[in-house]
């Protein structure tokens, strides 16, 4: 069974494919059918698109007008679902960030529909709390959970009637919905820079009920079911703490983030209509084939998994291999080992030749002409120099001994 770190570190892989996924630019303006939420001033609207609806704007994101945008759809399973979208918008230092993480989900229940769950889900025995999820989180991030945020009790309230708005009774099962807004606040540390972020959002779960089924010729009986499945949707916002407030003020303003196109969900709707429409048609004469693709499906995924676990482990041995006889050979390996054993690289300054001991999380490192403040990020486009007092220079990253 996948425990809850595992699963959580989907989440952090997910971030991984904003990187190389680009979306339509647009000047400030509303979404195609959300004219009623002007974009505020000094505002930009990137659209992230459908592939599957002919490339439909799907989803309208208004962020500050100089910061870097990424985003992309993903689909949640092989049946027209709505897709999950994540995207990041990342100020003009790389320094604060804005961005909706990957789905993440987990379920429990009873039945045997409860192995219908995608094994993507952690399997809890009962239900776990919003807050529980966000402190799980921010381990995860190697973050500081410092506190929950009381949430409005309004808003809760419309949040839950929204979710049962959502119920449906189908032929052969029953959807029942509930929803619980959650958020918490953290901190961290990057370089000289003290951090701090806002995890919050909605926790989406719901209760399908399949009734027991009794025996017939062409199938057997079944005992009923009752499965439980959570998504979370989390918005993430860092900045530094002296500028947290005024980061998280123009992101708080009316019409800021994500808005959902409602010609795309309407669209989306009804092709989920009519897909269930024909499952229910077609459920008692497919149920028999349906369970041997299943566990066909099982197998294959079970076989994948584990070549590409050996897969991965005979590229782990031979990394192992070269690096060994690369450390019997140069001397300026072990200090290499040295910075990855304490997640730490070490990195020059091209001007003087300081040398500096930095996180090993991030992919660039810049330094002010002071020589006393830092920092970090993965953008490649940051620059400080356009936003920040002084003079930064990039560091190149070198061997652990400081050689070339």
């Amino acid at each position: 069974m996948m425990t809850t770190k595992g699963a959580l570190a989907a989440i952090l892989v997910g971030l991984s494919f904003l990187a190389s996924q680009g979306v339509r630019q647009t000047p400030a303006a509303g979404p195609q059918s959300d004219a009623d939420t002007p974009s505020p001033a000094g505002t930009r609207v990137e659209y992230i698109t459908d592939p599957i609806m002919d490339n439909m704007q799907a989803v309208a994101v208004t962020i500050p007008e100089d910061w870097h945008f990424r985003g992309r759809l993903v689909e949640t399973g092989p049946i027209p679902a709505i897709p999950y979208f994540v995207w990041r918008a990342t100020s003009p230092d790389g320094l604060s960030m804005v961005e909706r993480l990957p789905q993440f989900c987990w379920a429990w229940g009873t039945g045997p529909h409860l192995q219908d769950v995608p094994r993507t889900c952690v399997h809890l025995q009962g239900p776990m709390s919003g807050e529980t999820f966000l402190q799980n989180l921010a381990a995860l991030l190697k973050v500081e959970y410092v506190e929950g945020v009381p949430i409005p009790p309004e808003k809760s309230a419309a949040a839950s009637r929204a979710a049962q708005a959502r119920d449906h009774n189908f032929q052969f099962f029953v959807v029942r919905n509930t929803a619980e807004l959650a958020a918490a606040t953290v901190r961290f540390q990057n370089g000289t820079f003290k951090m701090k972020g806002l995890l919050g959002g909605e926790v989406d779960c719901t209760e399908t009920d399949y009734p027991g089924r009794r025996p017939g010729p062409y199938q057997p009986g079944g005992p009923p079911s009752a499965v439980y499945k959570c998504d979370p949707g989390i918005k993430y916002t860092v900045a530094p703490e002296d500028q947290f407030e005024a980061v998280t003020s123009v992101w708080n303003r009316p019409g800021m983030a994500g808005h959902m196109n409602s010609q795309w969900d309407y669209a989306r709707g009804v092709r989920i209509q009519q897909w269930g429409d024909a499952q229910n048609r077609a459920f008692q004469a497919q149920f028999q084939l349906q369970q041997q693709q299943f566990q066909q499906n099982q197998a294959t995924q079970l076989r994948m998994h584990n070549e590409f676990l050996a897969n991965m482990q005979h590229g782990t041995d031979l990394s192992m291999a070269r690096a060994r006889a690369s450390m019997n050979a140069r001397s300026t390996s072990a200090s290499d080992w040295v910075d990855y054993a304490l997640n730490q690289q070490t990195v020059r300054d091209p001007g003087t030749g300081q040398l500096s001991k930095v996180s090993s999380a991030y992919s660039y490192t810049w330094v002010d002409s002071s020589g006393q403040h830092s920092y970090q990020t993965s953008d490649p486009t940051a620059n400080p120099n356009a936003t920040m007092p002084g003079n930064w220079t990039k560091q190149r990253v070198v061997h652990g001994d400081g050689s070339q």
